[in-house]
């Protein structure tokens, strides 16, 4: 679809790495001709495939900003309006989804967003091979994938090992911030960041936190909530005594 590195590649880690059980189903769907013009012209410059190959330089990306990983954005609308709000944040956003990827770059030229950079690829990939260590001011995990169904759950991306690679490329004090509708993950998420020593809630009561005004309440949160849906947010912070191996 995107020869000679014009667009996302379709598996840009190849065979590199071990097939992981993997967090998310790959989706490249229709692309629409808008979001296809966006990707050619803005992903050379503002796109990155993870490949596993390199260590990422975030300062040079970002000219210096601090920057915060978003893992898994939709369409990117409220990314976009995140990086308007608070330009003084670099925002390293990842999907799989590529029509996703096309429009969160078409959002970023139309609204002049330059602290904006689109990741393609796996996630753990990412943050393993590719970020250094406290390299990251934040993390944004709104709505991942539930996998409801109870054979899926070790699909599920807030589990013990991936809280443990987060705070390794957290900031101490950074916030990593997981939202969801899904009342069983959201347990599962709040049980397993409370557990984890990495990380401590920012809440006194040990809770959920209130929806921060940063997040926006986009139009596919705001049909849940119509629907009687219940949206929780965590906000734990990376502590800052290093972590015990």
């Amino acid at each position: 679809m995107f020869p000679d590195g014009t667009g996302p590649a379709a598996d840009p880690a190849g065979s590199h790495f071990e097939r992981r059980i993997r967090s998310f189903q790959p989706r490249r769907s229709r692309v629409t001709l808008g979001q296809g013009d966006a990707l050619r012209r803005l992903w050379p410059d503002w796109g990155l495939d993870i490949d596993g190959q390199r260590v990422i330089d975030l300062d040079e990306m970002f000219g210096g900003l601090p920057v915060v990983l978003e893992i898994g954005f939709g369409m990117g609308e409220a990314t976009a309006r995140m990086a308007a709000d608070d330009p003084a944040t670099g925002i390293l956003a990842v999907d799989v989804h590529t029509p996703g990827q096309g429009n969160l770059l078409r959002l970023a030229e139309a609204d002049g967003l330059s602290n904006i950079r689109v990741a393609n690829g796996d996630a753990i990939i990412l943050l393993r091979e590719m970020l250094p260590s406290g390299s990251l001011a934040g993390m944004r995990v709104y709505f991942p994938d539930p996998w409801p169904k109870k054979r899926h759950h070790k699909r599920r991306l807030i589990q013990p090992e991936f809280l443990t690679l987060a705070a390794e490329r957290l900031r101490p004090g950074a916030v990593l911030h997981c939202a969801t509708d899904w009342e069983p993950y959201a347990e599962q998420m709040l049980a397993e960041l409370t557990a984890h020593p990495g990380f401590e809630n920012t809440q006194r009561d040990g809770g959920y936190a209130p929806r921060p005004a940063f997040r926006p309440l986009t139009r596919f949160e705001g049909q849940g909530l119509d629907k009687g849906h219940v949206v929780h947010d965590l906000l734990f912070g990376r502590v800052r005594e290093p972590l015990v191996s």
